[in-house]
């Protein structure tokens, strides 16, 4: 399959193409004000390569893949449209009360420990636009207070005079029963037709997240709302980008379930934290190819991503899934992101002694590192590794990009000088300490899901991992780190081998076993008609975009709990239909395993009962992967890749003169020492003393600690 797969990041879009079986990787830095531009730049690129036109290229092409940042980009910067919001009277001020960790929940955690400076974060619907509505339906679905249609007639002509560009609804249980929600829908659309009302869109609650928990499903329908015209612009910008070289090619949006979907089935709040998700993506690929488990760390130029694939299985989600500063109820997989790149800037914290400390506040694209000659004059990794000899400033982006070493030595010198050291030390400072946040994060994230990451291979992914790998994997013990030749468009290069996936998800909270009477559930229609439902509208849905259902996986997953938890274990289960009690039994054994994988055995409490809260049924629909071919090994020496020599400075050795090798002239077999170097075009290889690098049949990258005695 011919595809474009792009990536656009905070500080870098980054791309994977796969056009008759050719591969080829471009990066370019990333424009937050027009994204469209990184967009056709990165065409412009790919056609240049391959000798063709941009018409010519984009009509050789089956489907263009796209992970977007746009839905973080439209909240940091407020730039959402003015929206109102209609509620259950009584509860109009939940969005503004928030959760009681609303104030520091989306904090990192080295932030959440300085409460004196902690404040609320500014609410994306102002109170006078948020009207409270006389209705009621009960937690079962029954109406209990009938809707006025006069009193909906008087509070959308509020808004509509108040300007609204944008209506959300979300009433009581309407996941239980819509009907208000939906009378509330069409007396908007009676008062103002869309002849009338433009481009005023109505976002209904029980349409974007039909489940419980009010909160989670109130922000996820307001961030919908605030994040569509945003997303909506760039997406149409990009159709018109495409349209305009020829017939446009089918446009897919990563989404942060851990698929991909046509336009017409994603939401906004899908594409947040699309880059990481993708990563997780490639790791689990390349997990099943060397049939082994998998951490996955990507760095950027401003975070440090992680993941876990345990089985070759990306079916981590987030447990209370983030965006921004608001919990939502959506499927999010898990990954986990520190602000560790080579932005990070670093600063002496003076209310600690002028302690050294790395991040979490970047530099970004612009001004960026100071060796970027951009403005920037604020200490960063990259500055620091300039310094230190690893990253050549004369081939940065395989030379596209020239840095200015005598800036970042300047740029470093504001941290040596208060610290009474040496250029060089202060350097190698900012790198031990954002490889160690790096390690302990990696540490904790393994640890706490019950792994060793000793047993994990651990993969090396960004522009900046492949140069920092050596120092955070210490931290770890991994025997084994692989770096592929995408290292740096990792994230693209995951997009190029994610399935369309699509998600539907009910709330039915059903008591499987009621320890009081020591019963079964027999009422089996509860669940199987919640499942036909869930069937049904999937069926639909890929009928209606071209696909063959009968070509599709369907899986179905459980949220279930012990009594009234507050917490809920999502449980994959091959019961998509009740028939007997066994059934039931084998759900219950589903859920009691992974309930023990997660918290121990011993935390079982079937005494409690056993209760399904949700259901979620995953659509796949399989596409084309890339195959990896093989090659003959060529012998260990590197000779044919030998570049030349440079000094770079080492933490017991400092300075040495130190070979540099050219990545894409390296073959299978061969073998590096270190201290070395390896030079890629969008990418540099550190390998530090007592680690041992080589190539492997894939020619992909694998390093390992040399062996003492």
């Amino acid at each position: 399959m011919n595809s474009i797969n792009i990536d656009m990041g905070g500080t870098f879009t980054d791309c994977y193409v796969l056009i008759d079986g050719k591969e080829t990787r471009h990066k370019v830095p990333t424009i937050p004000d027009d994204l469209t531009r990184g967009f056709k730049e990165i065409i412009g690129n790919i056609a240049k390569e391959f000798s063709v036109s941009a018409s010519e290229l984009l009509g050789r092409l089956d489907i263009v893949r796209y992970a977007t940042t746009l839905a973080t980009n439209a909240l940091i910067t407020r730039r959402g449209p003015k929206l109102g919001l209609m509620m259950t009277a009584g509860f109009e001020d939940t969005m503004h009360i928030g959760r009681g960790s609303v104030w520091h929940e989306a904090l990192p955690t080295e932030l959440k420990k300085d409460i004196a400076a902690s404040k609320r974060p500014e609410t994306l619907i102002s109170r006078e636009r948020i009207i409270g509505i006389k209705e009621r339906i009960d937690y079962k679905g029954k109406v209990v207070l009938t809707l006025d249609g006069e009193e909906v007639r008087e509070a959308i002509r509020y808004l509509f005079r108040q300007g609204v560009e944008g209506i959300v609804i979300c009433y009581l249980n309407s996941f239980q029963n819509a009907e208000h929600e939906q009378m509330t829908k069409k007396i908007i659309e009676e008062e103002y037709p869309k002849l009338y009302m433009g481009s005023c869109p109505v976002f209904l609650s029980s349409e974007v997240l039909n489940k419980k928990n009010e909160y989670e499903r109130l922000m996820t329908t307001v961030l919908s709302a605030y994040l569509h015209p945003s997303l909506l612009k760039e997406i149409a910008g990009l159709r018109v980008g495409l349209k305009s070289e020829g017939e446009p090619r089918p446009l897919f949006l990563v989404h942060n379930s851990g698929g991909m979907g046509p336009i017409t089935k994603t939401s906004a709040v899908q594409t947040h934290d699309a880059g990481p998700v993708s990563a997780l993506s490639a790791s689990a690929f390349l997990g099943k190819m060397y049939n082994t488990d998998v951490i996955f760390t990507d760095m950027g130029g401003t975070s440090f991503d992680i993941g876990v694939v345990v089985g070759g299985e990306t079916r981590s989600y987030d447990f209370a899934p983030m965006i921004e500063w608001w919990r939502v109820g959506i499927s999010k997989l898990e990954t986990r992101s520190i602000g560790a790149g080579g932005g990070s800037i670093a600063w002496l914290n003076e209310l600690l002694g002028n302690i050294l400390e790395v991040g979490p506040q970047s530099a970004g694209a612009n001004p960026g590192p100071a060796c970027y000659r951009r403005g920037g004059t604020l200490p960063t990794v990259t500055d620091a590794d300039v310094v230190l000899g690893y990253i050549d400033p004369d081939y940065f982006l395989g030379g596209k990009m020239k840095l200015d070493k005598d800036a970042a030595v300047k740029a470093v010198k504001k941290i040596a000088e208060p610290m009474g050291l040496s250029i060089e030390n202060a350097a190698l400072s900012i790198k031990r300490i954002v490889d160690a946040n790096m390690g302990n994060e990696i540490f904790k994230e393994v640890n706490l899901k019950g792994y060793d990451p000793r047993e994990f291979l651990l993969i090396a992914a960004g522009g900046a991992g492949p140069v920092h790998f050596s120092g955070y994997s210490d931290f770890i013990e991994v025997s084994k780190a692989l770096i592929c030749p995408y290292a740096s468009v990792f994230s693209a290069f995951g997009i190029s081998v994610m399935d369309i996936v699509m998600i539907y998800e009910a709330t039915n909270s059903i008591r499987l076993y009621n320890p009081v009477n020591n019963s079964y559930l027999t009422d089996y229609d509860r669940y199987n008609d919640t499942v036909k439902r869930l069937q049904s509208q999937a069926t639909t849905d890929l009928v209606t975009e071209g696909f063959d259902p009968s070509k599709a996986i369907f899986s179905l997953e459980l949220e279930m709990r012990y009594g009234q938890q507050a917490n809920l274990t999502r449980v994959i289960t091959n019961s998509f239909v009740i028939r007997g009690e066994q059934d039931i039994k084998n759900i219950m054994n589903d859920f009691q395993v992974r309930y023990g994988q997660m918290y121990t055995p011993s935390a079982a409490y079937p005494q409690g009962g056993v209760e399904i809260v949700n259901f979620i049924l995953r659509i796949i629909v399989p596409t084309e992967k890339k195959t990896f071919p093989t090659f003959e090994p060529k012998g260990p020496d590197p000779g044919k890749a030998f570049k030349g020599k440079r000094q770079a400075y080492w933490e017991k050795q400092g300075y040495l003169e130190i070979q540099v090798y050219e990545w894409d002239l390296l073959e299978s077999g061969n073998e590096i020492f270190g201290p070395s170097i390896i030079d890629a075009k969008d990418t540099t290889v550190v390998i530090s003393p007592g680690k041992r690098f080589y190539m492997d049949q894939y020619l992909n990258g694998v390093i390992e600690n040399i062996k003492r005695g």
